[in-house]
């Protein structure tokens, strides 16, 4: 069997280690792989109507030179255009950002079946996401578990009045009647509001997306 595989990715050199890897798999399948070193590239072949794409796994990086004109800006939004032109086709992206919040925002907005810091894994960790994703199985890799988790342990984002503020907002109230139950100014409101919105990674989200982020994780 070959698995084909889109990598987009603007350094060469890593495309060319994760070919070599992906060659051992344990399964023996081969690698048919095609190669985008920018956002305008993975655009084109993604949009191409003359052929159309066909791949079984996308390899993203996050972070690649953007295709402004078309709102391409990086590998999530490369991501976001695969699920929609290509539904079936697995998504991986490697990213050299461990930070918590950039970490759970992929998985927020684009959730691959594949999240890897580049840092993080060795050959042996990519044959292994690799099998399992094959197995359609999610894999993330050690920093990218950790970094979730410690995203959702910060009490301070989530301390009791912003769990009250949550709730309030759940119940129809604006700003002005929730800080008189509170007992902030409405500016404090506003500060902590934009708190929870980091926290949920809904970045200028309204009250809506607060509710529907809250509802999805348990707290209301």
């Amino acid at each position: 069997m070959t698995v084909k595989i889109l990598f987009a990715d603007d350094h060469p050199l890593q495309i060319l280690g994760y070919k070599t890897i992906l060659d051992y798999n344990n399964r023996g399948f081969g690698i048919e792989a095609t190669e985008c070193y920018n956002c305008k590239e993975a655009y084109s072949v993604l949009t191409n109507k003359v052929n159309p794409p066909d791949f079984d796994m996308v390899f993203l990086d996050r972070s690649m030179p953007a295709y402004e004109e078309e709102g391409i800006y990086s590998g999530e939004d490369l991501a976001v255009l695969v699920k929609k032109n290509l539904p079936q086709a697995k998504i991986v992206i490697l990213t050299s950002h461990a930070e918590s919040f950039i970490v759970y925002d992929i998985v927020k907005k684009v959730n691959p079946v594949g999240l890897l810091i580049k840092s993080d894994f060795s050959g042996d960790e990519l044959l292994s996401a690799f099998d399992s994703i094959l197995n359609g199985e999610t894999y993330h890799s050690e920093t990218v578990k950790k970094a979730i988790k410690e995203l959702l342990s910060r009490e301070e984002y989530l301390d009791s009045i912003n769990r009250q503020i949550i709730m309030l907002i759940s119940q129809g109230f604006k700003t002005k009647t929730i800080a008189g139950e509170v007992n902030l100014t409405e500016s404090a409101v506003e500060k902590r509001k934009a708190k929870i919105k980091d926290y949920f990674c809904i970045g200028k989200g309204n009250d809506e997306d607060i509710i529907r982020e809250a509802k999805k994780l348990g707290f209301i």
